[in-house]
């Protein structure tokens, strides 16, 4: 991604954790009946980066990978989305971790079920465990953090070590003017077996936007709902609660909230669409959007991703995201999203507009949009 002059743009938003490489199966099925697995990239934080990328958000992903070809697959494929790598460190001595997914659908002993998937991790003492603090002091890491308005956490990265938990509550700690916090829960309960979570509310409620499935609320805070939430962490100026994919409600410390409705998706593969909501989400906070277009912006992410067979999908072009945001709730309502495209009353017969996408959503950021 360049600047107007040609160089590399500055990254407005920084996204820090841990990704990993992926495998992933070459049929539905458990394991033993997988003939070949084909190498991918995934991991929270990488996956709002390169979706924040593709929304034309010039943004940073931190981290630090193996010295083996699963680390340089993860750098190359997320510079080759637009991605800034270059406060990625290389660790000599621990590995790239490993996730593996299965799908069902298969029909045979043990499979999950068709339209369940399942990931199987192995990322114990991985080079992005060891993160710590010490990256503050790390040059090309410190002018990213400190450039960028927005900074994106999950919950994942506490619970990978000691030092990944310092690091964390170093970063809330270090507030400046100007500058977003983010943090999605993304609970990880295998993650916290050994750990303990009565860490994790704390670093929550020091964010700016808070960003939580209703599901996981639920199985983590014992409540998914908006209201108890909202209480629980009072002081986030944005509380997103997504509830099972079909309502997103944001709350604001003021007492206001603003809920709408997901939009009707013939899901492919569900991985990665809450990182694609969030990153749809974030980038219309960084445009200016109001809430309401900022959560269609989120579910028009999420369904990009939830129609393609990666964590990763397509957005639709300029004119459709801008129509889409201006809808009636009707017309939003009528809206079906599918692999093969997106059919909405919304959606007039191809003609003029914004020529791409960051044009799009930076007119209806500056004009005041309802």
């Amino acid at each position: 991604m360049a600047d107007q002059d040609g160089g590399a743009a500055i990254a407005r938003a920084v996204c820090l954790g841990e990704s990993m490489a992926v495998l992933l199966p070459d049929r539905p099925g458990p394991f033993e009946a997988v003939g070949a697995f084909r190498p991918s990239v995934g991991g929270a934080e990488s996956n709002v980066a390169a979706a924040l990328a593709a929304l034309g958000v010039p943004t940073a992903w931190i981290s630090r990978v193996g010295a083996d070809g699963f680390g340089r697959r993860l750098t190359g494929d997320l510079a080759a989305a637009g991605v800034d790598v270059s406060a990625v460190a290389v660790d000599p001595h621990r590995p790239t971790g490993v996730y593996l997914k299965e799908t069902g659908g298969s029909g045979l002993p043990h499979d999950l079920g068709a339209g369940r998937s399942r990931l199987h991790y192995y990322r114990t003492g991985s080079a992005a465990s060891a993160l710590s603090p010490a990256l503050l002091d790390d040059p090309a890491a410190a002018a990213l953090l400190e450039r960028a308005p927005l900074l994106h956490l999950t919950g994942i990265t506490p619970a990978l070590s000691d030092g990944c938990l310092e690091l964390v509550r170093a970063l809330l700690a270090r507030r400046r003017p100007g500058r977003l916090v983010s943090f999605d829960l993304n609970w990880r309960p295998a993650l916290w077996r050994h750990r303990d979570p009565s860490v994790l509310p704390a670093l929550l409620d020091a964010a700016d936007v808070l960003l939580l499935g209703a599901d996981e609320a639920e199985d983590a805070f014992g409540t998914g709902d908006p209201a108890a939430l909202r209480k629980r962490f009072p002081s986030p100026s944005v509380l997103v609660v997504k509830d099972s994919g079909h309502l997103v409600t944001a709350l604001g410390r003021d007492g206001g909230s603003v809920t709408e409705p997901a939009l009707a998706v013939d899901v492919v593969e569900p991985t990665g669409a809450g990182d694609a909501f969030a990153a749809g989400y974030l980038a219309g906070t960084l445009r200016g959007l109001d809430q309401r277009s900022r959560l269609r912006l989120g579910h028009l992410s999420a369904a990009s991703a939830l129609t393609a067979p990666t964590d990763h999908g397509t957005l639709p072009d300029a004119r459709t995201v801008a129509a889409l945001l201006a809808a009636d709730a009707r017309d939003w309502a009528a809206t079906r999203v599918s692999a093969s495209g997106i059919a909405s009353p919304a959606l007039a017969p191809a003609g003029a507009g914004a020529r791409n996408l960051p044009e799009a959503l930076e007119t209806l950021g500056t004009s005041g949009h309802p």
